[in-house]
């Protein structure tokens, strides 16, 4: 899927928009377990890291732009059974940098905005993370059946315990005669 060679880091800290009007390409891989919060989402802590592929430059509509990919592989812990389950995490990257909230709103709908302070360097991680977030999958679970059926059920229909009735007592002064 990726063309571009992963062995080694990503930087964390870089300026995007000279990357931008450079027209640069950063490829390499970004430890999971450096991003909080979704390291804090992984089956005990399992990191694994994330491939990344950013081409920086400016759109048709002189907008200073990043398009790429990030994918990983993350152990998530299945709903089902409470086990790892390894599922594939995809993000597809298309933003454009915006100084102000207004500017964001009046991009094409092709772009989302990348909010960036006035100058300088950035943490590209963070930005990263937050396209890595968007793409978790709402449950995980296994494909495959992964919890017993005989420990659900063993084949006999299960009544449920009649529930307190709170109402019950006003029943019975509703039903009691009036003196």
């Amino acid at each position: 899927m990726f063309s571009a060679p992963y062995d080694k880091p990503l930087p964390r800290q870089g300026d995007p928009r000279k990357f931008a009007q450079q027209g640069a390409r950063i490829s390499g891989y970004l430890p999971v377990d450096e991003l909080d919060r979704i390291k804090d989402l992984l089956h005990d802590g399992d990191a694994q890291a994330a491939r990344v592929d950013l081409a920086f430059g400016i759109s048709q509509e002189r907008k200073l732009v990043v398009e790429g990919r990030a994918e990983a592989d993350m152990v998530f812990t299945c709903q089902r059974c409470l086990g790892p389950v390894t599922l594939p995490v995809e993000a597809s990257i298309g933003l454009a940098m915006v100084r102000t909230e207004e500017e964001g709103k009046r991009l094409p709908r092709t772009l989302d905005p990348w909010l960036l302070p006035e100058e300088g360097n950035t943490d590209l991680y963070t930005m990263v993370e937050e396209e890595l977030l968007l793409s978790l999958p709402t449950v995980a679970y296994h494909e495959e059946a992964c919890i017993d059926e005989q420990l659900l059920s063993s084949g006999e229909p299960v009544e449920p315990e009649p529930a307190e009735n709170p109402f019950q007592v006003l029943k019975q002064l509703k039903g009691s005669p009036k003196k």
